[in-house]
């Protein structure tokens, strides 16, 4: 079977938010690029979200460079609507975007790249990764051995309470992706939900107070504080990696109230086909919610870039070691707001910038 090959300057993969963001300084800087999603449509990571997620910023913030947020200012878009932007947003600004199509592997070709899409390869100066932080859905080994009977799903799967069977469901994995889940099904199920304290901010996101104060101090300490830059971001970053996120719009009372069952004791195994905790527990459920979270993925990137944390090894998004290959997206790629939507612009002109100024 032949395969069809064309020349690129630079090929951008994924068409998220940092994708596009990227394109769009590009385009500033009068520079051709292709960007390449496997989705069918742009936004489509968003849509497969579960139905009740919103984000956790207001709309002031989730603009991206170019075009603001098309909604009430204090408002917090649903997440269609953030993926109805995205789509917009590559409309507007004329960004080339080759749906459907996934990258099989990157590898170096002399002194630029091939781009493998199955039937179609490109050849590309530069290669942008902006797949994002996301990866591989991670859960556990033993999770295998758990009843067939019990149904299974993953955080990424988890759409509304009527994918579940009658009876308890199981949560696991206590950051606020996990409470959220929790609050979603508590009110058709008993609910446990079990995992490590990840802490909780402490005002309510969408109070007047934090639409006036707090968000915009968050938005400082993501954006100018937690920062390669400083210590504390040094300090920060294997951290923020490595650990799920505190609670954010629903709280331990929140949780309380709405009758979830909260333990800090971790899914240690199976035993007998249920769900076993560290503290000898066994569990009785119908259903199992993995909010394990996501192993990065970067094993079709033919070129030796990762470290041994698993991680890329860049520099805001410079890979030194592969001249030509660049990341953006990643979680606190520069700073904490690098994997959150209102980080995704400065990170992307930094890339951006720095491929218009190597151009060969």
């Amino acid at each position: 079977m032949s395969v069809a090959t064309e020349r690129v300057e630079t090929a951008i993969v994924g068409a998220g938010q940092a994708g596009l963001s990227t394109g769009y300084h590009l385009a500033k800087r009068s520079r051709p690029f292709l960007i390449l999603d496997e989705q069918r449509r742009v936004g489509d990571n968003w849509r497969r979200h579960y139905d009740s997620l919103r984000l956790y910023s207001p709309a002031r913030l989730d603009g991206l460079p170019g075009m603001p947020f098309p909604a009430p200012p204090t408002t917090f878009p649903k997440k269609d609507q953030m993926a109805d932007y995205l789509e917009e947003y590559a409309s507007a600004h004329e960004l080339p975007v080759r749906s459907g199509t996934r990258v099989e592997r990157v590898s170096r070709n002399g002194d630029g790249y091939v781009v493998d899409c199955g039937r179609q390869r490109l050849e590309a100066e530069n290669v942008v990764v902006a797949t994002g932080t996301f990866g591989r859905p991670y859960t556990p080994e033993f999770a295998r051995d758990l009843d067939s009977e019990i149904v299974q799903l993953h955080s990424s799967e988890y759409k509304n309470p009527s994918q579940l069977r009658e009876g308890a469901v199981l949560v696991v994995g206590a950051a606020h992706s996990g409470a959220d889940v929790a609050m979603d099904v508590a009110d058709r199920h008993r609910t446990i939900l079990c995992g490590r304290d990840t802490g909780q901010i402490p005002f309510d996101i969408e109070g007047p107070l934090a639409l006036a104060v707090g968000l915009r101090a968050m938005s400082f300490l993501a954006r100018r504080v937690l920062t390669l830059r400083t210590p504390i971001g040094r300090k920060m970053r294997p951290k923020i990696r490595g650990h799920g996120g505190p609670l954010l719009r629903f709280k331990r009372a929140d949780l309380e109230e709405a009758g979830v069952e909260r333990t800090t004791a971790r899914v240690a195994g199976v035993r007998d086909g249920k769900p076993e905790l560290h503290d000898g527990t066994i569990l009785d459920v119908a259903n199992v919610i993995w909010c394990t979270g996501f192993k990065q993925e970067f094993d079709w990137i033919d070129a030796p870039v990762i470290g041994a944390d698993g991680w890329p090894e860049e520099e805001r998004g410079v890979v030194k070691s592969a001249p030509g290959l660049y990341f953006t997206g990643l979680a606190f790629q520069y700073a904490f707001s690098s994997m959150l939507i209102l980080g995704a612009g400065r990170d992307a002109e930094h890339v951006a910038k720095h491929i218009a100024e190597h151009v060969r």
